[in-house]
Parts: structure tokens; C-alpha cells; sequence
């Protein structure tokens, strides 16, 4: 396939491997920063989720989505975007700095953020990336809240109107789902709480914390025994029983936490405790590859429970062995893992405080 052919040559042949932990570093930055500055203005392949009212919907992505075009969906273009923003505010110093400062500016205008905030505002429109696309719309925007570069304030403030009206989105759903998605893909309902959670919290909005927190104890509070021996499913990128205990994680005071996951998952206190990788078996094919995805989103949250709480410690060891079965691979020459599990990468190996600038 010729995408795959163009996006090996583009890329390093690998990243670091290493018996030892994964470290973000320069040298690796410099790798990771490929990816996102090669598919954020790549506009095929591209996989739409527009619902179409009129044959006027039918428009090539750039006409659509002016910013988030790229990266074959919306999702991902938004996540490769973070991925640019993230690795710049880290290391300023990378070698592409300059060529991902201008695909930042000359993209996210507040023009074209207009079009893409009138997109979300159409009722045809009202489920379009709900709720992965929306997380990661705002962890872009907190992101960009982070970044101390000059240019970083008025990209922010070009992506806010877009930002508002995600807010309000969520603001007006959530209170009509009655049940939380727990599925291991882009619906699953704990995810999409967990990084806009952060963003209320990060961004001072106590209504829209409060509301997830609300939400979040009505969905999970009482949940116990987490079947995670049922994990994985064929096609997940996100551990239904790992990302919920991650929300948990953060809206519930310590000690409620505790007790709560030792409901949830005891077997998790252990210190001998094992859980293996999710292997993929093919990865040129877009949905086996999500299994690459799963790893990193379990080695976030290990991270963090490991990172937050001593007496999980010990699960640094098993989010260690799910980063080093998937990141060799990272770099390759397929483009159907290649334009999102970067981002993965990212936000896991910042989860494992093992950034080295």
C-alpha cells in the first residue's frame, strides 16, 4: 500500500529498545514528534462519522473540518494535535520544533475554528465524537493552557469557542445517559469523563466537575468484582475495568478510593499481581492494532495508582511489561497504528513520571 510505503520512509526505522523502563527524553521526542507532523495534514485516508442531512454534507474533510482534517478522523487529528503541543511545551529544543510551531498556526486560526465549532452546533450534529473526540478536544485546550510558549495563548484562545461548545455538550448529556458505556473502545463512558474532568478541574469550572463527579458516583460507585479475566476484547484500545478505576482515582477522596477498589478489584493489592499484554497479531489491520492502544491506556492508569499510592507499587512492574511489549513497535510502516498511538505513547510514558527533558 502505497501510505504505508511513504509513511516507513518518513519515519525512524524504531524507537529505543531497552530492557529498562521507557523514558521520554529528547531522543525519543524527536521520534514521537514524527508521527503527528506527518498525518495532521495528511487528509487520506480519512474516516468520517458525518451523519448526512443533504447532499451538501457531502464536502472533502478539509471543507468539514479546517483544523481536524488529518490523522484519517476527526479524533485522532485532534490527539495528534495534542501530541504536537505536548512534545513542544516538554522539549522546545527538538530538531521539528519550528515545522510543528507552523502547522499550529497554520491551521488552528480562529477561523477555521469557527467552522468547526458551527459543525458541532447543528442538532444533526449533537453525538458527533461523543465522548472520546470531546475528551480529547479539551485535554488539547488544557494543553495549550500549560504551553509557556508566546504563541500558545492566542492558539488557545483560537480553539475556545470550539471548547465552549464541547462543554456544553457535555453539560447537556450527560445527565440523560442513565447508563454508563463500558465498552473497551471510543464510547466507553469512563474515559470520556476522565481527561474533562481534568480540564474542569485544571480550568477552575466547579459546575462541570461537580456534574462528572455526580455522574461518575451514580455509574460506579457500586460496582465490584471487575471482570478484567473477560479482558480483552478483540478490538480494545481502553481496559473498561482500568480506565473506570482511573476516574475513580481521581474524583473520590483517598481513603473512599481504597476501599472502593478493594471492592473493585482486589486482586489488584497482590503484590505478586500479573496481567498480560494484549497481543496483536496483525498491525496493518486498523482494529487488531487497537490492542497496541490498550496497552498504553492500562500502563496510564497503573502508572498513576502506582504513582499516587505505595501499597500499589508493585504495578508499576506489569505497566513496565505493557509498554515494552507495544512502544518498540510504535514506528513502523503501518499507518493505521502510526497516525493515534503515538498520542498513546505520550500521555502513558507522562503518566509514568519518567520524563526527562
Amino acid at each position: 500500500m502505497k501510505m504505508k510505503i511513504i509513511f516507513s520512509t518518513l519515519l525512524f526505522a524504531s524507537v529505543s529498545v531497552s530492557s529498562q523502563p521507557q523514558q521520554l527524553n529528547l531522543t525519543e521526542a524527536d521520534k514521537l514528534l514524527s508521527l503527528p507532523l506527518h498525518c495532521v495534514e495528511t487528509p487520506y485516508p480519512y474516516k468520517t462519522g458525518v451523519v448526512l442531512a443533504s447532499a451538501a454534507d457531502l464536502q472533502e474533510p478539509s471543507k468539514l473540518h479546517p483544523v481536524f482534517y488529518g490523522c484519517f478522523d476527526w479524533h485522532s487529528a485532534v490527539h495528534g494535535y495534542w501530541s504536537l503541543v505536548t512534545l513542544l511545551r516538554q522539549f522546545p529544543q527538538m530538531a521539528q520544533a519550528e515545522e510543528a510551531k507552523a502547522i499550529l498556526l497554520r491551521n488552528l486560526t480562529a477561523e477555521n475554528v469557527a467552522q468547526e465549532a458551527a459543525f458541532f452546533s447543528k442538532d444533526i450534529n449533537a453525538s458527533f465524537e461523543r465522548t472520546y473526540g470531546w475528551a480529547w478536544l479539551l485535554k488539547l485546550s488544557d494543553e495549550l493552557q500549560l504551553w509557556q510558549d508566546p504563541m500558545a495563548k492566542q492558539l488557545a484562545a483560537n480553539l475556545q469557542p470550539l471548547v465552549d461548545v464541547i462543554v456544553a455538550r457535555y453539560q447537556n448529556f450527560l445527565p440523560r445517559l442513565l447508563y454508563p458505556v463500558r465498552v473497551g473502545e471510543h464510547t466507553n463512558t469512563a474515559f470520556g469523563l476522565s481527561f474533562a474532568y481534568d480540564y474542569a478541574v485544571n480550568q477552575q469550572l466547579p459546575e462541570l466537575q461537580q456534574l462528572i463527579s455526580q455522574r461518575a458516583t451514580e455509574y460506579y460507585l457500586q460496582d465490584s468484582n471487575c471482570p478484567i479475566a473477560w479482558e480483552p476484547s478483540g478490538y480494545d484500545f481502553i481496559s473498561p475495568c482500568l480506565e473506570e478505576i482511573g476516574l475513580m482515582q481521581r474524583i473520590l477522596p483517598a481513603e473512599q478510593f481504597l476501599t472502593w477498589l478493594n471492592r473493585f478489584m482486589p486482586q489488584l493489592a497482590e503484590p505478586d499481581y500479573q496481567l498480560a499484554p494484549g497481543k496483536v497479531s496483525d498491525r496493518t489491520d486498523g482494529k487488531l492494532v487497537h490492542l497496541d492502544g490498550l496497552n498504553f491506556s492500562r500502563a496510564w492508569n497503573l502508572y498513576a495508582l502506582a504513582n499516587q499510592y505505595p501499597q500499589y507499587a508493585h504495578l508499576r512492574k506489569v505497566a513496565d511489561q505493557h509498554m515494552a511489549y507495544s512502544y518498540p513497535n510504535l514506528i513502523g510502516d503501518s499507518y493505521e497504528g502510526g497516525h493515534w498511538l503515538g498520542s498513546f505513547a505520550i500521555h502513558a510514558l507522562n503518566s509514568a513520571n519518567l520524563a526527562k527533558p
